[in-house]
């Protein structure tokens, strides 16, 4: 049910042709862009394992980049993937623009380079997981974007993109 495993680019706004891919080592921050909340993953260093980290409640701009270069710093990130939700089809609506510009503002911000992958069904999966665990509806609330992050993230070292 994980996204359909491939790292998106194009010339659409938000992607750095000039970004260099992640190199194999150093952290990346998976990133599950919403309006109000934003998941958060996080990678080991050898790039292995992703781990959910925490869910960003967005505020303004000027807080928002403040948050982002302090969480880059602090955990030693290298790279972002930032999420795409792309429809069925492959195609991208609104929700994928919107995360498009997030990851360029990101770009702009810490000055990383960012990287998009399809995340597609990964609410979802989270969610089916967060049930199973017998959360309550609060407590799978708080949890599911990260976790959504985290199976994005996951997926993204799965397929070798990392390379």
């Amino acid at each position: 049910m994980r996204g359909e495993g491939r790292e998106l680019t194009s010339d659409k706004p938000g992607f750095s042709p000039l970004a260099p891919r992640p190199s194999s080592l150093g952290r990346l921050l998976g990133v599950d862009y919403g309006k109000v909340r934003v998941g958060l993953a996080i990678t080991d260093p050898e790039r292995c394992l992703a781990s959910p980290l925490a869910t960003y409640i967005r505020r303004s701009a000027e807080q928002d980049a403040r948050f982002f270069r302090e969480l880059v710093k602090v955990e030693e990130i290298v790279a972002m993937v930032v999420g795409l939700p792309v429809h069925n089809d492959g195609r991208e609506g609104e929700q994928a623009a919107a995360a498009r510009a997030f990851g360029e503002w990101l770009v702009g911000t810490t000055r990383l380079p960012v990287h998009y992958f399809d995340e597609r069904f990964t609410t979802v999966e989270a969610e089916s997981l967060l049930l199973s665990a017998g959360l309550t509806n609060k407590r799978r609330k708080a949890r599911r974007d990260r976790v959504a992050a985290q199976i994005m993230l996951q997926s993204y070292l799965d397929s070798g993109s990392p390379s």
